[in-house]
């Protein structure tokens, strides 16, 4: 049996990383001796001293925090309170040495304010990125409201007068992109402002959205990209991996711990990339990118929060990752919709991470044909033999979706309602759906009873129709049914149906061929 071909978008092929979000440590047994080691005695002594450290910056960034009032806050700090800035940086700068970055290897030149108001920082890993926070002075930053709530830390963060964010406030995002805006052209009157622009953390193999914040203000910016060449990686906190303490205890009981810092040259945005800040934000993403020597994909924030949906529903986290940007952008879909998408999802794989096509078939309520054989393999675009939720999503909206049309529908009403009645009896759906589907008269009737709506024995357009829009797969399956049956008859004239040779049904009656 040949098969259909499908069209298939370049633009929605899979991404060359598959899960950015996920991270694993694999310890050898001399890491585990090492570790051993380390905890008993060089850890406890960076703990202390690191505690030490950060006590010492505290009431430093407490008492210029707290002199202010409501006003002065929403000015730079000058005075005396700018000259704390460089010893609250020193401090910073002990604390990463005590805790094994002994030394940083620097590639190229931080540009001063006046040529880069906006520095761009990623790939966005840990936490630990605030050593390059360090290294550049300590710019102003764009972080989570919750962070300053944190005890000891949270102060010290504020006293760098962050931009905050809150993702659950709907107008955060204006409010971000207005005081960016506002610092950024200020001419020098604010320092610098360092941005993560993907959002969240990554496992460094590639880099994903940058979302378009920071370069609203169409100001030049410096492109800061950060590598941590460690032979084991202890330092990436992603979302799917060690916790955050796991992180900090193992990265502690490292020797050293390496970091590369490098400074590309300032980018100054041309008059496109000054009225299209989406497009400024690729053009350096793909600069950064190169550099780097990773790729780019479209995953978001967005991928993470439906994998945090599906580790509620309790099936791997990875099922959400479907590249959000992109599939959003191309096919019109967005976050609600697709948490819906995945429920149905999960209740079609029965809490598995892909669907086979028995589940399909039996999702459907037909059994395995031609048919119902075709169209599973135009879902599944690897040719894994399954279909995962990103196919799941392609498929329906470039394949069920489209042939879901009200003319589908009607041709599809017709074909069963053989005597133009305006409705179809349980007997005309046996027949169609025995020869398209070799399906027994029990299922059929179990799907009799589900489009039946009102139970009076009959099924009316506006019922056929209402059931065919809440499962639009079954237009597909009958426009791949037709396009079988169309083939069968070509090659020959005596096939009808690509089933029944002398053009009648199980039950004797003549099928129509529209």
């Amino acid at each position: 049996m040949s098969r259909i071909r499908l069209p298939r978008q370049k633009s929605l092929i899979m991404p060359e990383v598959k899960n950015p979000f996920v991270h694993k440590i694999h310890l050898t047994w001399l890491d585990k001796i090492r570790i051993a080691l380390m905890t008993v005695t060089v850890f406890p002594i960076r703990v202390i001293l690191i505690v030490l450290l950060l006590l010492l910056a505290w009431p430093l960034a407490a008492v210029a925090i707290a002199c202010r009032n409501q006003e002065g806050k929403k000015e730079p700090m000058a005075g005396w309170r700018s000259i704390l800035t460089l010893t609250i940086v020193t401090v910073w700068r002990l604390v990463f040495f005590v805790g094994g970055f002994h030394w940083i290897s620097l590639t190229g030149k931080l540009a001063p304010l006046e040529e880069a108001p906006v520095l761009i920082a990623g790939p966005h890993s840990s936490y630990f990125d605030a050593l390059p926070l360090v290294i550049c002075g300590g710019p102003s930053i764009v972080t989570k409201s919750s962070n300053i709530s944190i005890p000891v830390f949270g102060t010290l963060v504020e006293f760098t007068q962050p931009v905050l964010v809150s993702r659950e406030d709907p107008d955060s995002r204006a409010n971000t992109v207005r005081e960016i805006k506002k610092r950024a052209q200020s001419e020098g009157k604010w320092p610098q402002i360092m941005i993560f622009p993907e959002g969240t953390c990554t496992n460094r193999t590639c880099l994903i959205n940058f979302k378009p914040g920071g370069f609203y203000p169409g100001v030049p910016v410096q492109p800061v990209c950060i590598r941590y060449p460690n032979k084991l990686d202890t330092i990436t906190w992603t979302w799917e991996g060690p916790s955050a303490l796991k992180i900090i205890y193992l990265t502690l009981c490292n020797f050293h711990n390496s970091i590369e810092v490098e400074f590309l040259p300032v980018y100054k945005p041309n008059q496109e990339e000054r009225e299209n800040p989406k497009l400024f934000a690729e053009n350096v993403r793909e600069l950064m990118s190169e550099s780097l020597g990773i790729p780019v994909t479209d995953h978001t924030y967005e991928d993470c929060r439906l994998m945090m949906y599906a580790e509620r529903h309790n099936v791997p986290a990875a099922m959400g990752l479907i590249e959000f940007r992109k599939i959003s952008k191309k096919l019109g879909l967005d976050f609600d919709n697709l948490k819906e998408l995945l429920n149905q999802f999960i209740s079609i794989c029965k809490n598995k991470e892909h669907i086979t096509k028995e589940e399909f078939a039996e999702y459907l309520g037909v059994p395995i044909s031609d048919t119902l054989t075709q169209m599973f393999d135009m879902y599944d675009r690897d040719r894994s033999g399954t279909i995962d939720f990103r196919e799941y999503v392609i498929g329906l909206s470039l394949i069920s979706q489209p042939a879901n049309t009200d003319e589908t529908l009607q041709l599809a009403f017709k074909l069963f309602d053989s005597n133009n009645k305006g409705y179809i009896t349980e007997e005309e759906l046996n027949d169609i759906l025995y020869n398209a589907f070799e399906m027994d008269n029990i299922d059929s009737a179990n799907l009799f009873t589900q489009v039946d709506s009102d139970k009076d024995g009959k099924i009316t357009y506006d019922e056929f129709y209402h059931f065919a829009k809440e499962k639009p797969e079954y237009a597909a399956l009958f426009m791949t049914f037709r396009q079988l049956q169309q083939r069968a008859v070509a090659e020959d004239p005596d096939v009808i149906n690509g089933k029944i040779s002398n053009g009648s049904s199980k039950n004797g009656t003549k099928l129509k061929d529209e």
